[in-house]
């Protein structure tokens, strides 16, 4: 999974999260930016970055590293970093801080003892997702991290209880939409072999609210006009709604569908076409679909 991407959006997006993991935020951390920077001579790449607001008065800099793969020299390069890029910039900061996240403590670099006295001090922070609680009971931003570390049988149970949340919780539609897109990139990295919009699916998303459905939509009609079934924007959306069930009973129970439910499918209006997309979810066997049918 491309985490570093993930939680660049994330950090992006809120940067307050980064601070809702650390016991003494600054009194300013809603007002903090982050970016990500370069130091020359020699040349580093520091991902993340959160930046003080420039009130004209030095302020704190927090230096943050994701880590998923075990480095034995990270802390040489993050410290490295760190002291060389505030050095550079010691006319501009009164103050560092370190924040270093894992999925867990079996990630961290082994050697420790050359940085015992910083690690053991409250300038640096080592966070371990797995150890930061229920899921369900974090702030959203905090959550989100917790998302990348679940695996297959937890992700998108808890995805869609973040998508719940975020409806309930957020305040206003930008937010929303922006927090619907992570979720939605976390779970595609998770289930590669499907497509965005089956994971959409899986989600239980409201996918005409969202850029990739309107994507499909233009693509559903693009077949329909291929296969001389587009008559009108009512039968796009049919054609595409039929497609777009057949693809996720193909994927969900593992085998092409007969000729025979395929024309039953394909017989179905759109309301049903909809209400067969959240229902196929719970299905394991063909059985279950032809039930499902008859019932309807």
């Amino acid at each position: 999974m491309r985490r570093d991407s993930i939680f660049y959006k994330i950090f992006q997006q809120a940067p307050i999260s980064l601070f809702e993991l650390l016991p003494n935020p600054p009194i300013n951390a809603q007002d903090y930016r982050f970016d990500s920077v370069a130091v020359k001579e020699p040349k580093f790449e520091i991902d993340g970055v959160f930046l003080p607001p420039n009130t004209g008065t030095p302020g704190v800099i927090y230096f943050c590293e994701v880590q998923f793969q075990k480095d034995e020299q990270l802390y040489e390069r993050v410290f490295g970093e760190s002291f060389l890029y505030f050095y550079r910039n010691r006319s501009r900061y009164y103050d560092w801080q370190a924040v270093v996240i894992y999925p867990s403590r079996s990630s961290e670099q082994s050697e420790l003892h050359p940085y015992r006295a910083l690690l053991d001090s409250d300038q640096v922070h080592r966070i371990y997702l797995d150890e930061l609680g229920v899921i369900r009971q974090l702030p959203i931003g905090v959550a989100l991290m917790v998302l990348t570390t679940l695996n297959r049988q937890q992700a998108p149970v808890e995805a869609r209880h973040l998508l719940s949340r975020t409806e309930q919780e957020t305040t206003s539609e930008a937010e929303s939409r922006a927090i619907m897109e992570v979720v939605t990139t976390i779970m595609v990295y998770q289930f590669a072999e499907l497509s965005r919009v089956e994971v959409e699916a899986m989600l239980d998303m409201r996918l005409e609210e969202t850029r990739v459905y309107r994507e499909a939509k233009n693509e559903g009609r693009e077949e329909g006009r291929e296969e001389g079934r587009e008559e009108g924007r009512e039968e796009g959306r049919l054609v595409e709604a039929t497609n777009l069930v057949l693809r996720l009973l193909t994927r969900r129970l593992g085998q092409q569908i007969s000729p025979e439910l395929r024309t039953a499918i394909a017989a179905l209006p759109l309301p049903l076409l909809e209400e067969l997309i959240e229902a196929l979810l719970d299905f394991e066997t063909v059985a279950q679909l032809e039930e499902w049918l008859a019932a309807h």
